[in-house]
């Protein structure tokens, strides 16, 4: 059980997210979420014009809605603005987004009662998981509509999956043993609608999986270097401090430690210089590494934001602004994505290479008997075919801005798209990785496993577990998708690196 302070970190947020470790709140954020809430029901009795509270929405800011009609305001914007459409997110992305929703609100700048923080806890600790349509976001003023669809099922509407099975939101509330709210009080509404949570939710599972990714790719791409026969000069530190790009000379350092004691290492010798996806793998992973590390920043800093608006200070002041916008978000995931890509398009061409190498002791598609057996020929087809989805997923959405709200709303980021698109590259990428560590295996075997170094024995031995050795064809998507599903959680790589 982790006590929520509202200060996560990326390994906390982690184990929620893909372990499933509850969550608490601490008395002091308790304490926070109380004041909040009673210095906006302050400023309420004060009749001030607060946006979204006594105002309406987007373009309809003008209107003042009477103190009577105030919580219909919040119910009415609920509803209204549920129009999510397309597949639902998958679990993990729902659990993200009810703990990123949930630790928004603990920084005390939200003015929801903490009665309805517990209640997303809850539901986070129990299994309650708010079938959120992926698309219809487009990344300001929040993630309106997905999250929308959130709050419905806080106030016992909408839909939801417990257990397995999708319920209507309030029977599953009920089958959890918990109630859901009897009303949403002024502003609660548009606290839970006006943020950034499920563009944060996507792009963090995106990241956690391309970590993942990255860590199996660089462990597989040893294993395929020493069945080429790779030559290791292009490793030689003095090479990199002359270009010395912190993630080029992180890869390369890895790198020399993974192939230290292999026999199979420069042994080809017909050729002075490797192709690119082995020569340079420096080069290539180095930059992916650069980009991971990076993003961590953006996320720890995100994840510990109140990004709705209005803002309740402290003292009682109440701000508008814009921290509901995501254009941060947007294009970290759109360098993330097109990093994954770089890093799964990799992947792909050592695959080639395992396959057509009968120069280097490998029979063509590491066939059998070659002709009566096509090998692992079509490893390279679906890999290919990732490359090809991720090269078009690639494609900024960052770059376009559609207005909404009746022009009010003129300058959108479109972050909802790169985030899911992020997220699919990180998924396609995990099965490019385990196309290449099938290959991989069978050309260690091929060559000699006893000739491979010390620090990768231990990652061909839990491929052998999944991989059958070298033999007659056989039917391969089985395979791939356990050892994908073996990257996704993170029990197949080099770590630490």
């Amino acid at each position: 059980m982790i006590e929520l302070d509202g200060h996560l970190t990326v390994e906390s947020a982690e184990s929620v997210v893909f372990q499933g470790v509850g969550v608490r709140l601490s008395p002091a954020a308790w304490e926070r979420l109380e004041a909040a809430h009673q210095a906006l029901r302050q400023a309420l009795r004060a009749d001030q014009a607060i946006y979204g509270v006594n105002t309406g929405l987007g373009a309809l800011s003008r209107v003042r809605v009477p103190p009577e009609e105030l919580a219909q305001l919040q119910l009415n914007l609920v509803r209204s603005h549920a129009v999510g459409v397309g597949e639902p997110l998958p679990e993990r992305a729902v659990r993200a987004v009810l703990l990123f929703r949930l630790n928004s609100f603990l920084q005390g700048a939200s003015g929801v009662r903490p009665e309805l923080a517990a209640l997303l806890g809850e539901m986070l600790n129990r299994g309650v998981y708010p079938v959120i349509p992926s698309q219809g976001s487009v990344g300001a003023s929040g993630d309106l509509a997905p999250l929308a669809h959130l709050a419905l099922v806080l106030i016992g509407e909408g839909r939801a999956r417990f257990r397995g099975e999708e319920l209507p939101g309030g029977e599953a509330l009920r089958r959890a043993g918990l109630a859901p709210l009897s009303e949403l009080q002024p502003k609660e509404g548009l606290a839970l609608l006006n943020g950034t949570s499920v563009m944060l939710a996507q792009l963090f599972c995106a990241w956690v999986l391309g970590r993942r990714a990255f860590a199996a790719a660089l462990g597989v791409s040893a294993l395929s270097f020493q069945a080429l026969r790779g030559h290791t000069q292009p490793l030689d530190p003095r090479i990199h401090a002359l270009r010395p790009h912190p993630g080029q000379v992180k890869v390369a350092e890895a790198l020399r430690a993974l192939l230290a004691g292999s026999s199979l290492t420069d042994t080809f010798r017909d050729d002075v210089q490797d192709p690119y996806s082995l020569r340079c793998l420096p080069q290539i992973l180095g930059p992916v590494w650069e980009v991971l590390a990076r993003l961590r920043g953006t996320l720890e800093t995100e994840m510990n934001a109140a990004t709705d608006n209005p803002l309740v200070l402290p003292g009682g002041e109440v701000l508008c602004g814009g921290n509901f916008h995501g254009q941060v978000l947007a294009l970290a995931a759109e360098e993330l994505g097109m990093a994954l890509a770089v890093l799964g398009g990799s992947c792909e061409r050592r695959l080639h290479l395992l396959l057509n190498a009968p120069e280097r002791g490998l029979p063509p598609f590491l066939a059998a008997r070659p002709g009566r057996s096509s090998g692992l020929m079509l490893l390279q087809y679906a890999a290919a075919a990732l490359a090809a989805e991720n090269k078009v997923l690639a494609h900024p959405a960052a770059v376009d801005s559609l207005p909404t709200s009746g022009g009010k709303e003129d300058h959108n980021p479109m972050g909802a798209t790169s985030c899911w698109k992020a997220l699919r590259i990180a998924t396609n990428v995990a099965h490019q990785v385990a196309l290449e560590a099938i290959a991989a295996r069978w050309a260690v075997a091929l060559q000699g496993e006893a000739k491979l170094s010390p620090a990768t024995r231990d990652l061909y031995r839990a491929l052998a577990e999944h991989v059958p050795p070298p033999g007659e064809d056989r039917p391969w998507s089985e395979t791939a998708a356990r050892l994908a599903q073996e990257i996704a959680e993170g029990r197949l790589g080099i770590h630490g690196v």
